[in-house]
């Protein structure tokens, strides 16, 4: 790995980092990052995903004081979130690489539309808010199912994973949008955090990648979320779409 190569790849975990902590979607960063520089998916997936744990970590650290009066809650799903994502885990390990070429490409493509409608997405979010007033309810059996698949997805890859929580909890749950963005990087790193101690216990993992995007995720994590609602939000979702969308390319290209 040379100088560029290993700037690249920290500055793609800076980035990621704190795109996790206020979006989700930090994967469509780092993972097209690692393709570019000639990684295989199954091992750029796999190591980008033990480099993201200390930077999801860091963003529930940082949302901590919105994580307050919560822990019923995140027990609950949290347990939803590690079985999801151990089977998520599993499934790339079992599944052959040629699907994990033809899967992600389509996953990618839905995680960009999610990033694009997320706008429209939160004020209808927003809306249902302050319609139903600020009674909390966690969703019955219906929301804990959901957050389980979740988790499968977030396992197998995990772009998008976070806003695709944050659309089931503001369908369903009755918060302030803030406390569930705190639970949501909860979570994530749940889910990421139980799939890395399986690729970590049986997968190769490239540990100079993954080292790296581990100490700029932290650092943007921290940053994301004490100023990420600072960015510009229509800069920052081109990016991730523009990212998202050369990264389906390649793979299909190289597939």
């Amino acid at each position: 790995m040379d100088v560029v190569e290993a700037v690249a790849i920290g500055a793609a975990g800076v980035a990621a980092g704190g795109m996790n902590a206020v979006v989700g979607s930090g994967t469509l960063i780092t993972f097209p990052t690692l393709l570019a520089f000639g990684y295989p998916p199954v091992l750029a997936n796999v190591s980008n995903n033990v480099g993201l744990v200390p930077g999801v970590l860091s963003a529930a650290y940082g949302y901590r004081r919105e994580l307050r009066g919560q822990r019923r809650r995140l027990v609950r799903f949290g347990t939803a979130s590690l079985l999801g994502g151990l089977a998520g885990a599993l499934l790339l390990l079992r599944l052959p690489d040629a699907a994990f070429r033809a899967i992600v490409p389509v996953l990618i493509i839905t995680a960009c539309v999610l990033v694009l409608v997320q706008p429209r997405l939160n004020r209808w979010m927003k809306a249902r808010q302050d319609q139903r007033g600020a009674t909390r309810t966690d969703g019955g059996l219906p929301m804990w199912l959901g957050v389980l698949g979740t988790g499968v997805y977030g396992g197998y890859f995990g772009a998008a994973q976070g806003v695709l929580l944050m659309g089931m909890f503001g369908a369903v749950l009755r918060d302030d949008l803030q406390r569930l963005n705190a639970a949501k990087n909860v979570l994530a790193s749940l889910v990421n955090g139980i799939a890395a101690v399986v690729f970590i216990a049986v997968a190769d993992v490239d540990w100079a990648v993954a080292g790296l995007i581990a100490a700029g995720s932290t650092a943007g994590g921290l940053l994301g979320a004490r100023l990420g609602r600072r960015l510009p939000p229509t800069a920052l979702r081109a990016v991730i779409v523009t990212v998202g969308v050369t990264a389906s390319v390649l793979l299909i290209v190289r597939s």
